[in-house]
């Protein structure tokens, strides 16, 4: 099929505004500092995308901790395989997926999305979301992210958990809130992170009775966040979800650090 000389011209546009941009503006990719050969694109060069360590199975199938090979030879065909610490401890997640390993590009592409109001990024970040959490997606009825404080979310201008939730294609219920602000989780280690959640999410007070009828009673949902260190934030939604008579709870994140913090 001949391309139509709309497609022309419309490309030549994108190719000219691009050039303009790169000259006059010379953006940078929030990753690697280089001149954007394409700014239109998104504030992240193809170099850095293309660099990002997806996270390939075997996996936990509860919190998504890589797994050796023979651990999963060694389990029954069509068994979920969870590593020694699922099995030692009960928790209301029953899955859990991540895209991507917390390391390389990954680390400035989440900073600008969160800090620096990238929001842009939740479409490219979301994409690997479905790739990567299918079977997660499947059979549930809605999505839901990880809250904010009030104040964390006006001082962000936005949550990014809300942000990927829109990209995953089902609906997204905000059944969740902080009644309490928490001290950022980042830079405490496992055992203070499970302390610092105690109580800290709830059920959203503004949750209608017709929603949580529809979308939550005896469902199976998603939870949606950025990134999962040791859990402790997924967990303590978890279990606000099943007190709201949520069935099973799933887990899905645009990344995972290769080790929780200690």
């Amino acid at each position: 099929m001949t391309p139509t000389p709309g497609l022309h011209v419309r490309a030549a546009c994108r190719t000219l505004l691009n050039a303009l941009q790169a000259a006059a503006l010379a953006p940078q990719c929030v990753a690697c500092h280089q001149p954007l050969e394409h700014p239109l694109l998104g504030p992240v060069c193809q170099t850095c995308w293309a660099s990002l360590t997806h996270l390939i199975a075997p996996a936990c199938d509860r919190c998504g901790a890589p797994l050796p090979s023979a651990a999963v030879r060694a389990s029954a065909p069509d068994v979920a395989v969870r590593c020694s610490e699922c099995e030692r401890h009960e928790r209301a997640i029953g899955r859990t997926r991540a895209a991507l390993e917390y390391v390389g590009a990954l680390r400035p592409i989440i900073h600008a999305f969160k800090f620096e109001a990238r929001e842009s990024l939740a479409v490219p970040l979301g994409a690997r979301l479905r790739d990567c959490g299918g079977d997660l997606l499947a059979g549930a009825a809605c999505t839901v992210p990880v809250p904010l404080h009030l104040w964390r979310r006006v001082s962000r201008g936005f949550n990014q958990a809300e942000r990927l939730a829109h990209e995953l294609g089902l609906p997204v219920v905000g059944a969740l809130w902080r009644p309490h602000q928490t001290a950022p989780q980042s830079g405490l280690h496992a055992d203070a992170r499970q302390v610092n959640m105690r109580g800290a999410v709830a059920a959203a007070p503004w949750l209608r009775h017709a929603v949580r009828a529809r979308y939550l009673e005896g469902q199976a949902v998603v939870l949606v966040d950025d990134v999962r260190t040791t859990g402790a934030t997924l967990e303590a939604c978890a279990v606000a979800l099943k007190a709201l008579g949520v069935q099973e709870v799933r887990a899905l994140t645009v990344a995972r650090t290769s080790a929780p913090v200690r």
